[in-house]
């Protein structure tokens, strides 16, 4: 399998924005999961104009290869800087490949409230599900080699940018 053309970053936010636009409830809020969607929710707030602070989330300790892969050397704080419960909630990520990290976020989510509802947006879905998880918002489909990773990450300048990365 090729390696595919790697789209814009931050046109790829732009687009995810304005597929997010027409279902903004008035009290929906945006989670980010660490690192990728952390960036790339910060960029949709900015550009939805939504007022306050973006949820943070980390996985790490709700991951279920916790146990075979140990705790993360970066794991980040979890801060949700609003209530959850009944609140329309936006779910960011980078990549949606297994559904593991999605499943994760949304039982750490769980334990800060039950929130009306969860829908999750990403740049990239790159298939391979093993749990029943599909993203609400998505900017690109891509199909890659199980050896690739997607790997988003800001250049010098901060604008988020895409690499492909073989783990063989």
């Amino acid at each position: 399998m090729s390696l595919p053309t790697l789209p814009d970053a931050e046109a790829q936010c732009v687009a995810l924005a304005e597929l997010i636009r027409p279902k903004l409830q008035p009290d929906t809020m945006l989670v980010g999961i660490h690192s990728g969607g952390v960036w790339i929710a910060r960029r949709l707030s900015e550009l939805l104009g939504l007022p306050g602070e973006i949820g943070l989330i980390d996985v790490s300790f709700y991951r279920d290869d916790f146990g075979e892969k140990g705790l993360h050397p970066q794991v980040k704080p979890t801060s949700i800087p609003f209530e959850i419960e009944a609140r329309h909630l936006i779910l960011v990520d980078d990549v949606l490949y297994t559904g593991r990290t999605t499943r994760a976020a949304i039982n750490e989510l769980f334990d800060y409230g039950r929130p009306a509802s969860v829908k999750l947006a990403v740049l990239a879905d790159r298939g391979g599900r093993e749990l029943p998880i599909y993203a609400e918002f998505c900017t690109w489909q891509v199909q890659l080699d199980e050896s690739k990773e997607l790997v988003l990450e800001p250049d010098a300048s901060g604008r988020l940018q895409w690499r492909c990365v073989d783990h063989a």
